[in-house]
């Protein structure tokens, strides 16, 4: 069965989630105050309608809590965010994403109930400030606060040599998840698998290490 999907706010960030879902085939509820923003996503999402999240009656005309998940994505209003957090949250929703405008209010977001809060300016920018420091980071993605997985691109000082002969876990503590080989993906490498130039490394650990590694082994 498809996921059925709300997303409250289309902005950029909503908007971009409406679009992705649509994309993969899921049933989306595109929910906004602005007519214009509604409008747009009318022949993207399933359904787009103009409704206050903030009024209870409105959330409960539109089903929200038959939904399997909602996406929280009120842009600079924060009462307008907790507000619809806490009411989705006393209509039965169970699976709650808010994105926050800041830490304080990520605070509050998960007091009241919110199941996953993000921060998407702030992770982006993390994301792009580690792709620019090195031209070996293709991608990082966190995990939390200390353990990210990031993409990185094998140097030449590694080719032919095998996982065991660099002992990346016992050197840097870090794991190889997997390496990505032209259109070829290894999954859990084994000890005895030789690196190739244009391999890629899909590596998981505490960021320390992962830039300990970038460091002495990539550049």
């Amino acid at each position: 069965m498809k996921k059925e999907f709300a997303v409250i706010g289309l902005g950029r960030f909503g908007g971009s989630i409406v679009r992705t879902l649509a994309e993969e085939g899921m049933e989306v509820l595109a929910i906004d105050t602005n007519e214009e923003r509604v409008n747009e996503f009318a022949l993207v999402a399933s359904h787009a309608v103009i409704g206050d999240s903030t009024d209870e009656n409105v959330l409960k005309s539109l089903g929200i809590r038959n939904f399997d998940h909602v996406i929280v994505a009120i842009g600079d209003n924060i009462q307008s965010s907790i507000l619809t957090t806490l009411m989705l949250k006393e209509l039965g929703v169970e699976n709650i994403t808010v994105k926050a405008q800041n830490d304080y209010h990520e605070r509050v977001l998960l007091k009241i109930g919110a199941d996953r809060v993000v921060h998407p300016e702030r992770d982006m920018g993390r994301r792009i400030a580690h792709n620019i420091v090195s031209n070996n980071v293709l991608d990082y993605l966190e995990l939390s606060d200390e353990h990210s997985i990031a993409e990185i691109a094998a140097s030449g000082k590694m080719t032919g040599k095998s996982v065991i002969d660099l002992d990346i876990r016992a050197r840097f503590g870090i794991n190889i998840v997997a390496i990505k080989r032209g259109k070829e993906i290894i999954v859990s490498p084994l000890a005895t698998d030789i690196f190739q130039n244009g391999d890629i490394l899909i590596v998981i650990g505490a960021d320390d290490d992962i830039s300990r590694f970038e460091r002495k082994v990539i550049q």
